[in-house]
């Protein structure tokens, strides 16, 4: 018997705990331990180590801040590829309304039907590019300074030249 009170009295050795889980809860536990190769009981307490330590909070602040970057990095990418739609579409419609004339009431009709097929040929092209790439964010560098290149002046002056 001294051996078994010498095992009671012993700081270091670990205690049985009880716990009723719910069996999918029991069921993911049992997984987990089985795909890390430990037994439940280690798994289980390292899990409880884990929620009862002092850092636990910050951990968890810190991996909500890394999400929180990562989506503010997604929003800035989002930006920046609108602005650059916005602006290639406001650069185009500036060129072609600028350079292009008013057609005579008598060229309208087949006017329009040559820009019904135009456009099918266009969503066609799009479709295309758009599932195999490249899109045109990848053409574009991200690191341009807005000071280094004046789109406008050059297209005045492509436009005043006779270039398009």
């Amino acid at each position: 018997m001294p051996r078994a009170r010498d095992s009671q009295d012993r700081p270091d050795k670990k205690k049985r705990l009880s716990v009723y889980l719910d069996p999918e809860l029991m069921r993911l536990l049992a997984d987990f331990a089985d795909r890390r190769e430990q037994s439940r009981s280690v798994v289980a307490e390292a899990a409880i180590a884990s929620f009862l330590s002092p850092d636990a909070d910050e951990r968890q602040e810190a991996a909500v801040a890394k999400r929180l970057d990562r989506i503010d990095r997604n929003m800035q990418r989002l930006e920046r590829d609108i602005g650059i739609a916005n602006e290639a579409f406001a650069i185009f419609m500036r060129s072609w309304l600028t350079s292009t004339a008013s057609l005579p009431e008598a060229a309208q009709a087949s006017a329009r039907a040559k820009g019904g097929e135009r456009y099918d040929r266009f969503l066609e092209v799009l479709g295309k590019r758009l599932a195999k790439g490249p899109r045109l964010k990848q053409e574009i560098p991200e690191d341009i300074e807005p000071s280094s290149l004046d789109i406008n002046s050059s297209i005045s002056s492509s436009a005043s030249s006779g270039h398009s």
